[in-house]
């Protein structure tokens, strides 16, 4: 057994994490990112592949909704803050 393996299993029982399992979470994860969902050939993807994929979504996702909120903001700042536009605006942030 290589010394790799080992250590996947001493650790996998450490953390009860299986290997199994391990590759059964990063083939929802490549289910979920639509980067890799649409690749042909995402069943070929390594781990690490898929892990780095998933961080960049994630932190597209943040600048996204970093992005909407300035917005918000800019729109609410430029109604009258009585309205019921400005009420509207106001619960998303919440």
């Amino acid at each position: 057994m290589s010394s790799r393996r080992s250590r996947s299993r001493q650790s996998g029982g450490v953390s009860g994490i299986s290997d199994d399992q391990i590759a059964d979470l990063v083939h929802k994860l490549q289910q979920l990112i639509p980067e890799i969902r649409g690749s042909r050939r995402n069943s070929d993807k390594s781990a690490n592949r898929v892990l780095q994929e998933t961080c960049n979504y994630i932190r597209s996702l943040h600048r996204e909704v970093d992005d909407l909120s300035d917005r918000l903001a800019e729109l609410l700042a430029s109604t009258d803050s009585d309205s019921a536009q400005a009420a509207i605006i106001r619960s998303l942030f919440m």
